[in-house]
């Protein structure tokens, strides 16, 4: 059988690699990320090659101007590449350390958003429908290990797919190994640029690449091809129980208008605790966006506070995430301001008056009996002989107690509030409707027995309580 050289043996991996993943069709405009080190100026010259499907090629470098005139003249290097296929160029410069301060990010992970945001306005200028990168096995490997490292779960160790979420992103050599890629280089007669910054081991990939890896390879030589094989394994797996969480999730969670997550309590804990944890992750992200900066020990915390006897207790997120249980609910949402306080309101006769904090109060004369069993719960009916005007709405203060309507005893209205599931927050912006010192009514929540109506009453008042939040 006749030994395939390392050009046509690159060559026909790539092409059964995008047979398999789909990445290109003919004609395709595609944008090439060239950093202009050696994974990427193979990853030009193989697309190039590949003239079955004639790729419409756009060649784009971010600088990051971290190596002052280094940097910059990996700029003018990948233009001069450029310009040797006769490609379009396209360069932006990015202060990255700038932006991880201001971010609080590392330079890799503010590299890693700036590349990323380039990327996808080229790509959206030019109307480009992929972005080809250049990560190959061993960077796939590497990647394994670093989020193990760090300790991610299932996901994180699935790491780089050959096609992105929405298919933009594509890696047509993950098939690849770096010594190939260096075959290829040297056959070709590629020159390219060696960034010193790469051998620095004070970031934490090049320590796995250049300690780790090569550590690993002495216990097994096929050590790196095998941790990418297993990250592809992973990545099937993930694939599998994503499907499984979205069906979860249409059955658990429940978005809100204001794009947080609701889920039954009594629900989840029904599940598997791995699908458990991975409805947090998504009803976090629903609310915040992304998962940046949630950790295990979040979704951990979560987990506890759904299993927990208590029927109530919020957890502080970071970027003002607050996860809130309240009896068999527990509420995914960014932290909002505390609802204040009801301020107090003198009612002195029939009208609309507005209440602090939104919402009405309307209080009309009534003008025949009340449909006995169809009263809503923003909806009482008073004798106005047993509690004529003024009346005075405000909110609950600790020691408040009513004799509920049927009963002949006090209960406290914080009993009352516990009994109909009240949130805490919103317990002291519930409007109580008293008549001196007798409490008429918890909005929403009970009637009392002091003013109630009866086949004697003659003058009668039906209040209601319209554009507020009760429960």
């Amino acid at each position: 059988m006749k030994t395939l050289s390392p050009v046509d043996a690159v060559l026909k991996k790539v092409r059964a690699f995008n047979a398999e993943h789909g990445m290109f069709r003919p004609g395709d405009r595609v944008v090439v990320a060239v950093s202009g080190g050696a994974d990427s100026v193979a990853l030009v010259d193989i697309l190039v090659s590949l003239n079955e499907l004639r790729l419409d090629l756009v060649v784009a470098h971010l600088n990051h101007k971290l190596r002052g005139a280094a940097s910059d003249e990996d700029e003018r290097f990948v233009e001069q590449c450029a310009q040797t296929y006769a490609l379009p160029f396209v360069s932006r410069g990015e202060q990255v350390k700038a932006l991880a301060e201001w971010e609080r990010l590392s330079l890799e992970d503010a590299g890693r958003r700036a590349r990323y945001a380039f990327f996808d306005d080229v790509a959206a200028a030019c109307g480009a429908r992929t972005v080809a990168l250049a990560h190959h096995a061993d960077d796939q490997a590497e990647t394994l290990l670093m989020r193990l490292v760090r300790g991610a779960g299932g996901l994180g160790l699935s790491a780089m797919q050959p096609v992105g979420a929405g298919g933009k992103y594509v890696r047509p050599l993950l098939a690849l190994g770096r010594q190939e890629i260096e075959a290829y280089l040297d056959a070709r007669g590629l020159a390219f640029r060696q960034d010193q910054s790469n051998t620095d081991v004070a970031f934490l990939r090049n320590r796995i690449r250049h300690e780790l890896v090569p550590y690993l390879g002495r216990l097994n030589p096929g050590a790196a091809s095998r941790l990418a094989r297993t990250a592809e394994l992973l990545a099937d797996d993930e694939a599998l129980l994503s499907r499984l969480v979205e069906e979860a999730l249409r059955r658990h969670v429940m978005v809100t208008e204001q794009g947080g997550a609701i889920c039954s309590v009594d629900t989840l804990r029904r599940e598997p605790r791995g699908l458990r944890r991975r409805l947090y992750r998504k009803a976090i992200a629903l609310a915040k966006g992304d998962l940046a900066r949630i950790s295990f020990d979040h979704v951990d915390a979560i987990d506890r506070l759904v299993l927990s006897e208590n029927p109530s207790g919020r957890l502080h997120l970071p970027e003002e995430i607050l996860v809130t249980r309240s009896y068999n609910e527990v509420a995914f949402a960014r932290r909002m301001a505390d609802i204040p306080s009801l301020q107090e309101l003198w009612i002195d006769g029939p009208g609309c008056w507005p209440l602090s904090g939104g919402g009405e109060l309307v209080v009309e004369i009534a003008t025949g009996p009340p449909p006995w069993g169809e009263l809503s719960t923003t909806e009482s009916w008073f004798d106005l002989e047993l509690a004529p005007f003024p009346w005075l709405i405000r909110g609950w203060r600790p020691g408040d107690r009513m004799i509920p309507l049927g009963m002949t005893g006090e209960k406290k209205v914080k009993d009352i509030f516990i009994d109909q599931k009240v949130p805490r927050e919103l317990r002291r912006s519930i409007p109580l409707l008293f008549r001196g010192d007798s409490l008429l009514w918890v909005c929403g929540c009970r009637r009392g027995e002091s003013a109630r109506i009866t086949a004697g009453s003659r003058a009668m008042a039906v209040v209601q309580i319209r554009g507020r939040r009760l429960k």
